[in-house]
């Protein structure tokens, strides 16, 4: 399948690039943006523009303006790019029924790893290793009892990811206020409010293993490292780890490709593991991010592969 004209369902640096791909491989794009953003880079890049309604973020978000902006233009594929749309499976549905190619993963892939829990699920079908966990969403009272028995833990929303609804909690007087403040951010940035809890790995280095996939096969282009962060946000990349052993890099890339292949995963994805720094044999499989990530620019320089342009390259059919 050949794709002729792309809308872009974001903006900002990774539109851009978006575009920038599209026209190497003779795609035509169009670009979307509220108002506010009328005079951003990526309206000027793309070939054609549509002024969506609403400001800020709202726009954006909005899966009827978006697929019915493509239909509207002429376009047979929607690009997410990362953040707003891009893990909604509520778009690709929305793009399977107007007859638009979604470029990224299926609706299923993305419901499946959106949701933490069931990823965990299928992660321990395969035997990959998981810390410690509660199995469902999770009361107070039950985070409490999983305190009691395992001691500092972290509680995280079973939806969503970038750091958002998540909370350390060390001594149980912390309990109450970080329990209901996950709450409160997970209702907010993700539309669901449940959480479950996990055992604190105390000196945990934080590994991603980079997944593409066009269907049919999967392949890894190697780990990213990123322990070091702020408030749950990454800072610094490193590719590959210098903290892994090959012993450890092969365990991690292989966890990540079995989960990968048993639901024939399609376009990109990175899986995220912890590993123990005090017991390097420690290894965690801790959730998936079922799209490009912002820190797709780190693989491209190590590997060459352009990330951006893969998708959508006819070589890479990313859809079915």
């Amino acid at each position: 399948m050949s794709l002729k004209k792309l809308l872009i369902a974001n903006r900002g640096e990774i539109a851009v690039r978006v575009a920038r791909g599209a026209a190497e491989l003779g795609i035509g794009t169009v670009a979307v943006s509220g108002p506010d953003d009328a005079a951003s880079l990526h309206n000027r890049v793309a070939d054609e523009t549509v002024t969506l309604e609403g400001r800020g973020a709202a726009p954006y978000l909005d899966v009827g303006q978006v697929v019915g902006a493509a239909v509207a233009a002429g376009c047979d594929a929607i690009h997410p790019g990362y953040g707003f749309l891009a893990e909604n499976s509520a778009l690709a549905e929305a793009c399977d029924a107007a007859g638009v190619v979604f470029v990224g993963p299926t609706a299923d892939q993305l419901a499946l790893f959106g949701d933490k829990l069931a990823a965990r699920a299928l992660a321990e079908q395969h035997g990959v290793p998981l810390v410690s966990a509660t199995n469902g969403a999770t009361s107070l009272e039950e985070a409490a009892a999983f305190f009691v028995e395992n001691g500092p833990m972290m509680i995280k929303a079973v939806a969503g990811g970038g750091g958002r609804g998540m909370r350390l909690v060390r001594t149980a007087g912390e309990l109450e206020a970080a329990y209901e403040r996950c709450i409160s951010e997970a209702t907010a940035a993700f539309g669901l409010g449940d959480v479950y809890v996990e055992r604190l790995i105390e000196r945990a280095r934080h590994i991603e293993v980079q997944i593409i996939g066009d269907g049919t096969e999967v392949s890894h282009l190697g780990e990213r490292e990123c322990t070091l962060q702020r408030q749950n946000q990454k800072i610094v990349e490193i590719a590959p780890s210098p903290s892994l052993t090959a012993v450890t890099r092969q365990r991690i890339c292989d966890a990540a490709i079995a989960m990968a292949a048993d639901r024939r995963y399609r376009s990109l994805g990175t899986w995220e593991f912890l590993v123990d720094a005090d017991d390097p044999a420690t290894v965690a499989f801790i959730e998936v991010n079922a799209r490009i990530q912002v820190e797709h620019t780190v693989t491209e320089e190590v590997t060459g592969v352009d990330l951006v342009a893969a998708p959508v390259e006819r070589r890479w059919p990313m859809w079915a």
